[in-house]
């Protein structure tokens, strides 16, 4: 199977940046949107201020009934403050005229009426300042303050256009710096509520892909009652029943390449059953009383074989449900159940933390602990001659990430034979006539809580290593 792309090797492709470009885009757009109109009201009322002026100016002209008779010094002064080369009054008909002492002759004039009140008129008026030529002329026209009077002043557009600059660029820091704040308190929020959770369920989904067998992966869902939290439950259904099909898979194949095996090993063992009790039925009672526990072992053999068989087929391959447990009282409860704690030839030590909890299914690591320490047992009983120092220990070691727990015994160690197999079903059994399924059954289970279940090589005795990785919650 090919590898998909990596998708989550950084926060920024994909979603994320689509997301981030998609609000700036949004941002910006209604920033121009806002723009337009902005610098359009600015230019009016920038024109309407030199405007007043002039309005003064003709004020100064009605009430002056020979406008050449004004001062020079007057009329300039009156001009340079609404920055005017000419102001007209119009009222009644006559029109009146003061100018600059050295009259400026334009090359270009553009006309703004101010009377002229619409939004488009005015918005289209202020991007034509905007982007024009420099050296224009503007012939600002307005109403005055009396009736039906009227004031034209001659300007020229550097200034406004001038001023129109200044007042974008500050409106573009300003739109910017909002743009920016905006967009990054919607990314968070959006992130939070829908990014996150998507990013979540698929690195969730890449992961479980490659391990399918490991149940730590399985999706937890949150509690979010949208679509997204639908989406999560259905997502750890199915990856519930993937890996329940996939363990079930492992064991009919195993117990498929067992059939053989069994029924050749089962018919031999039966068949010798069968002749020890035709044998027992004629002979007389020292017979019976000698060859009765041999046909007792023999059909116990038999039996186990089967029974053993048959409680990895039906093994089922449930979900681990984890929970906190205090891993010294586990190791103490699997040691009494192996027979190790209390038995007159062994030395139980168990050195594990009283305070050391990890997050476990207890029933399936307790029967790991169990499978492990038992395999210690029956090497250490097997051992011939007198009584010896036999002894079995646990230890642990936790760190932030995993959580090691060891088992160690003294015994003559594994031969070469069944570390070559030791993992495998029917196939890793250290003594004469076990099934090998002791160990097979912990790895499996060891996997399905995302940990290595591994044998360490000390030169003396046997050492299993169980690594456990410390579960984080999601969501």
């Amino acid at each position: 199977m090919k590898d998909q792309p990596n998708a989550m090797a950084g926060r920024f492709p994909g979603l994320s940046s689509k997301l981030i470009a998609t609000i700036i885009g949004v941002i910006l757009l209604v920033e121009i949107v806002i723009f337009l109109p902005s610098v359009a009201s600015f230019r009016t009322t920038w024109l309407e201020d030199r405007l007043q002026v002039g309005v003064v100016a003709a004020r100064v002209l009605d009430a002056v009934p020979d406008v050449m008779a004004l001062p020079r010094d007057l009329t300039d002064r009156l001009l340079n403050s609404a920055g005017a080369h000419a102001i007209v009054y119009r009222r009644d008909g006559q029109s009146q005229l003061i100018e600059l002492t050295n009259p400026v002759m334009p090359d270009t004039v553009v006309t703004a009426d101010l009377r002229q009140g619409d939004l488009p008129s005015r918005v289209w008026g202020a991007l034509d300042t905007l982007v024009a030529p420099p050296g224009r002329t503007l012939r600002v026209v307005g109403e005055g303050d009396l009736n039906e009077s009227l004031v034209e002043l001659l300007m020229p557009e550097a200034p406004l256009r001038r001023d129109m600059f200044d007042y974008s660029r500050s409106f573009a820091l300003v739109s910017f710096g909002i743009a920016a704040v905006t967009a990054f308190v919607l990314y968070v929020l959006v992130s939070r509520l829908f990014i996150d959770p998507v990013l979540r369920v698929t690195r969730n989904m890449l992961a479980f892909r490659k391990a399918p067998e490991n149940a730590s992966l399985i999706l937890i869902p949150s509690r979010r009652s949208d679509e997204i939290g639908i989406l999560e439950r259905e997502l750890a259904d199915m990856e519930t029943e993937l890996f329940s099909m996939l363990r079930q898979r492992r064991h009919l194949a195993d117990l498929g390449l067992a059939v053989a095996k069994i029924n050749h090993d089962l018919r031999n063992t039966l068949s010798s059953a069968q002749l020890l009790s035709d044998q027992v039925a004629t002979l007389d009672d020292p017979k019976v009383q000698r060859l009765a526990p041999r046909l007792v072992t023999t059909l116990d053999k038999a039996i186990g074989f089967a029974q053993a068989v048959l409680d990895y087929g039906r093994e089922t391959s449930i979900v681990p449900q984890f929970a906190p447990v205090n891993l010294r009282t586990l190791v103490d409860d699997a040691a009494f159940d192996a027979r190790v704690a209390g038995n007159p030839l062994i030395a139980f030590d168990n050195g594990v933390d009283a305070s050391l909890m990890v997050e476990v299914d207890a029933g399936q690591m307790g029967r790991v602990l169990v499978n492990l320490l038992k395999n210690a047992r029956e090497a250490l009983e097997a051992v011939p001659g007198e009584a010896q120092d036999f002894h079995v220990e646990a230890r642990a070691s936790a760190d932030p990430e995993r959580t090691v727990i060891t088992l160690r015994d003294n015994g003559p160690g594994l031969p070469p034979r069944a570390r070559e197999n030791l993992f495998v079903a029917f196939e890793g059994s250290a003594r004469s006539g076990g099934t090998g399924l002791g160990l097979a059954i912990a790895r499996e289970i060891t996997e399905a809580h995302g940990g290595v279940l591994a044998h360490v090589d000390e030169g003396r005795g046997t050492r299993f290593d169980i690594a456990l990785p410390v579960r984080r919650k999601e969501g």
